[in-house]
């Protein structure tokens, strides 16, 4: 899998972060809170629901929160907070400040 097939749109309506894996949907929902978007849910297509998928959705996800967002990221899904916590140093930066996973 390339990473061309994680071209992330934010469902605004829907709150939240889709990308189309062979024509099925893989979703990260949130809820967007004074400067803070909560990722809650993560719904991955079943035939992607190895690590390797989600982690690059994941991170895809977070690279575009961080590209087009001010807003600080709160990892309330456990597959998120855990892809975090593992790569700490990389996504310390998008962590609101006293936040530590």
């Amino acid at each position: 899998m390339n990473d061309e097939e994680f071209k992330i749109t934010k469902n605004e309506f829907l709150r939240q972060f889709e990308t189309t894996l062979n024509g099925e949907l893989a979703v990260i929902e949130y809820s967007d809170q004074d400067r803070k978007i909560f990722l809650t849910k993560l719904r991955m297509p079943k035939d992607f629901e190895d690590e390797e998928n989600t982690n690059k959705f994941i991170e895809a996800v977070l690279a575009e929160i961080k590209e087009n967002s001010n807003s600080r990221v709160m990892p309330t899904h456990p597959d998120i907070a855990k892809f975090m916590r593992r790569n700490r140093r990389r996504y310390k930066d998008l962590l609101p400040v006293g936040i530590n996973i």
